[in-house]
């Protein structure tokens, strides 16, 4: 490894960083529908990775876009058979010199939504409004005496404005497992923690590739806390629950009627986010939940309309941790998992690496101020070895999505089954 071993500012103390000499690509020459594409393939991940994880019991969270981030770093030293196979899961449709490029691009572009607030108006606790925060922070983490190819380098500096943190995954990987678990809960906020649980990483390991997202936004209009009064939420199974119930008409600005369904819109501050709730019809959840592919998720994003909307919904705070090498594997890529068939000879010149380990945990919560949303993505590679006011009650299952819908990234997705679990 040529790039030159030194001491970053950004990690923990005694973490040295082998750094490539090329800076990050800071205003990266990407064409608009370079970014379009991308934001389509995301949101096609999207629905084929919600299709899977839905399977599981319980509410759910989790960040397509930070999955993607983190495979699309790991991707970079992907070759033949196995790059292949993760372009056509993960919905990478560019070529890759034009992925990275776009990836950069769009990171850079989300930063710039972060912005102080525009509202002097205080928040239903009395604090002011918070204008919306977006952090997206990468990290590398390899082993020390690891031959690791300098054009990998060179790609991950470059587009993904990272080195590679040096630590002995051989002789301490508890060790590294938990500087790696410091930096991520430093990047979110202490929302996420443990991303990597024990034993998750051992001495084969060699390279961990990790993706941070932290998002917090107030309301555009908040809910008046006073007006949270406990009101009944309706399960699946025909039970009911007692939760805080939000209600506002001036929240949601953007609705749309679908079959079997409604859809609403909340902005945050800013105009330039919002979320966007999926409420099927009651008894309707699963057939609904079941049509959800990247066709039908497109029309319910593009279906909202500017419209005057009383609201009621529910307050809620869900966290989820997922192991996803056997999710991606089953959805088209095993070789990537498979010591006998992956090629990331791109990272260091052989075909000695495959992807030992997938780790996701998300959390959100949502209240009358605003959301409050965090992710984190570990990919481990080891050896191998305004007209009519309408009144949408959200009492009932429903999804949800955090969306940018100026190139129409999905930064976060998921679903409430019981908001009192």
């Amino acid at each position: 490894m040529s790039a030159t071993e030194t001491p970053s500012a950004n990690t923990q103390p005694g973490v040295q960083v082998a750094e490539s000499k090329l800076a990050r690509l800071t205003n990266p020459q990407v064409p608009k529908s370079d970014l379009q594409t991308l934001a389509a393939g995301n949101r096609a991940f999207t629905a084929d990775l919600y299709n899977k994880l839905r399977e599981k019991d319980g509410n759910l969270i989790f960040s397509p876009y930070s999955i993607s981030l983190a495979l699309a770093m790991t991707y970079g030293g992907a070759r033949t058979e196995t790059a292949g196979q993760m372009a056509d899961t993960l919905h990478f449709l560019l070529p890759e010199e034009s992925l990275h490029p776009a990836f950069n691009a769009l990171s850079q572009y989300l930063e710039t939504l972060a912005q102080p607030p525009s509202s002097p108006q205080p928040t239903p606790t009395g604090e002011p409004p918070k204008g919306l925060q977006l952090d997206i922070a990468n990290s590398i983490w390899g082993q020390k005496d690891f031959d690791f190819q300098q054009a990998y380098l060179d790609l991950l500096a470059q587009n993904y404005g990272t080195g590679l943190r040096l630590v002995d995954f051989n002789a301490d990987p508890e060790v590294a497992r938990q500087q790696i678990n410091d930096w991520v809960s430093q990047q979110t906020q202490d929302k996420i923690q443990d991303l990597f649980p024990q034993g998750s990483l051992d001495a084969n390991t060699r390279l961990a590739l990790v993706n941070a997202i932290y998002f917090k936004a107030s309301w555009m209009n908040a809910f008046n806390a006073d007006q949270t009064q406990p009101d009944v939420f309706h399960l699946k199974d025909g039970n009911q629950v007692t939760v805080p119930m939000m209600a506002s008409g001036e929240a949601a600005k953007f609705y749309a009627r679908g079959t079997d369904y409604q859809v609403v819109g909340l902005p945050y501050l800013g105009n330039q986010s919002m979320m966007v709730i999926l409420l099927p019809d009651q008894g309707k959840f699963d057939q609904v939940e079941a049509s959800l592919d990247d066709q039908q998720l497109n029309v319910v994003l593009n279906s909202l309309q500017n419209k005057e909307i009383e609201l009621s919904m529910p307050k809620f705070t869900i966290e989820s941790q997922f192991s996803l090498p056997e999710t991606l594997a089953a959805m088209g890529m095993p070789a990537a998992f498979d010591p006998a068939q992956a090629d990331f000879s791109g990272m260091d010149g052989r075909r000695d690496l495959f992807i030992s380990q997938v780790m996701h945990k998300a959390f959100v919560n949502v209240d009358e101020s605003g959301t409050e949303a965090a992710a984190a993505t570990g990919v481990a590679m080891s050896l191998t070895a305004v007209q009519e006011t309408i009144s949408v009650n959200v009492d009932r299952p429903f999804m949800f999505f955090i969306y940018e819908p100026t190139h129409g990234t999905i930064l976060f997705a998921g679903r409430v089954l019981n908001p009192a679990q």
